[in-house]
């Protein structure tokens, strides 16, 4: 523990202010750090990294691999990096450097290249949702914010899952952890002060329904907070969640600003926008590269909106469970699927290079689809039906040519390998790609007045 006691209040919102305005006049867009990086040298012909290549170090997070930072600052998860039970994505080394050097440090995105932007803490609560009480105290996320030399860090928290829009009573679970999460959020705001004035303590709200959530909210600003974090809305309906942010902007004054966690739902920011929030995070964007269904690629339509396609699934028939599958049961031997993969990629890059036709290369990818994509358990009408639907979408994508249109360094340097899903150095690209689009689109509504903080 780094700290003896709690002086009197020393207040950071000016400073805060001050950084935000520095950074823009529109809803600030935080990207929920995962350790996404990519090699810059990879070799999409052969697919492989470069011999010698070193991850993490040798590799380039968004903000580097992009012209411009695809975002407006970083929050960093206790649950990504790893609690006091592990189960993070960071190896225990690469724990100890961010505690040692600094988030911006270890994640090589300094307040000198990229001037005004946030570096958020939280305790990531959805990672220790089934435990009675959180796993950290007060005095060791102080330690962690210290160390990681965060310019924000939200109040320790506990989940809750109920949402009555009924405003019925409580569970017993649901108010404990209600009351626990404002315990600990008063504590953590007293102690933050041993951080200085160049750090801001965010009050996390929970709540079972609108009203308590605006109670919660009410309290965190008697407690000192003028920043407040809104938690749960990850399983919420996009309604439930304008319910909820209107009772506590109703309930907090104009000048409390709001950041709303884990707002997935990005294709209604224009619903926050209406509240006043002030930030929030995601990792939509980048993650609906590889696990979207159906809207992997993002665009710019030609009204100015945001408009999405399919990514061509093309897997490594070497390395994809599925294709080991069909080649363990016999269906093709494991010659002929590495054949049909190589057609596939060939005729993929031969229309790009205007060399076949949109139907030859969509069909060629089929024929190996048929046996790399066949779910489990399905006979051959299903399997049949689904790739007829993968056809149209698949010629829609290659017919409209959106990585031609694209000036984002993704699209620039590997083009058509951008729209191929297969592996994670094209599949992270893409997602790449995808916040570049994703913000931009951001900056233009806020320009437009459509989105502003």
């Amino acid at each position: 523990m780094r700290f003896q006691g709690y002086p009197g209040a020393v207040q950071s919102a000016d400073r805060d202010r001050a950084r935000h305005r520095a950074a823009g006049s529109g809803m600030k867009f935080l990207y929920s750090d995962a350790l996404d990086f990519v090699d810059p040298e990879y070799d999409f012909i052969e697919d492989r990294s470069v011999p010698g290549r070193r991850a993490h170090k040798d590799d380039e997070y968004p903000h580097e691999y992009l012209e411009t930072a695809p975002y407006d600052g970083l929050l960093v998860s206790r649950g990504i990096v790893g609690g006091t039970r592990g189960g993070g994505k960071y190896s225990e080394a690469q724990a100890l450097r961010l505690g040692r050097e600094g988030a911006r440090a270890f994640l090589r995105y300094p307040e000198s290249r990229f001037p005004g932007t946030m570096i958020v803490g939280d305790n990531g609560a959805f990672t220790y949702r089934n435990d009675a009480v959180p796993p950290y105290t007060v005095e060791d996320t102080i330690d962690f914010y210290e160390d990681g030399r965060f310019t924000h860090g939200c109040s320790v928290d506990h989940l809750i899952f109920d949402f009555d829009e009924a405003e019925g009573p409580p569970s017993d679970v649901a108010k404990q952890r209600y009351d626990l999460t404002l315990q600990l959020a008063d504590e953590f705001r007293r102690a933050a002060v041993w951080l200085g004035p160049s750090f801001t303590p965010l009050g996390v709200v929970q709540g079972w329904s609108p009203r308590s959530m605006a109670e919660a909210a009410r309290s965190l600003v008697k407690m000192g907070y003028d920043y407040l974090a809104i938690g749960g809305m990850v399983p919420l309906r996009i309604d439930q969640i304008d319910r909820a942010l209107t009772a506590i902007r109703t309930a907090v004054p104009d000048s409390t600003r709001l950041h709303v966690l884990g707002f997935g739902k990005v294709d209604d920011l224009d619903r926050l926008a209406a509240h006043n929030v002030t930030s929030f995070d995601t990792t939509s964007p980048l993650l609906r590269a590889f696990k979207d269904a159906k809207r992997n690629y993002y665009s710019v339509g030609p009204g100015g909106e945001t408009a999405y396609h399919m990514a061509i699934r093309i897997p490594q028939a070497i390395e994809n469970n599925r294709v080991k599958r069909a080649s363990r049961k016999g269906t093709v031997d494991q010659d002929a699927l590495q054949r049909l993969e190589s057609a596939a990629l060939e005729e993929v890059r031969n229309f790009a290079a205007h060399k076949t036709s949109v139907e030859t290369a969509v069909d060629t990818v089929l024929a190996y689809s048929r046996f790399a994509l066949r779910e489990d358990g399905h006979d051959d009408t299903q399997n049949e039906r689904r790739l007829a639907k993968l056809r149209e979408a698949y010629l829609a994508t290659l017919r409209d040519r959106p990585w031609e249109e694209c000036r984002c360094r993704v699209c620039q340097d590997i083009g058509v390998e951008v729209v191929i899903f297969r592996s994670s150095n094209r599949n992270k690209r893409r997602g790449m790609h995808n916040l570049h689009v994703f913000y931009e689109q951001l900056n233009v509504s806020a320009a437009a007045g459509k989105i502003a903080a």
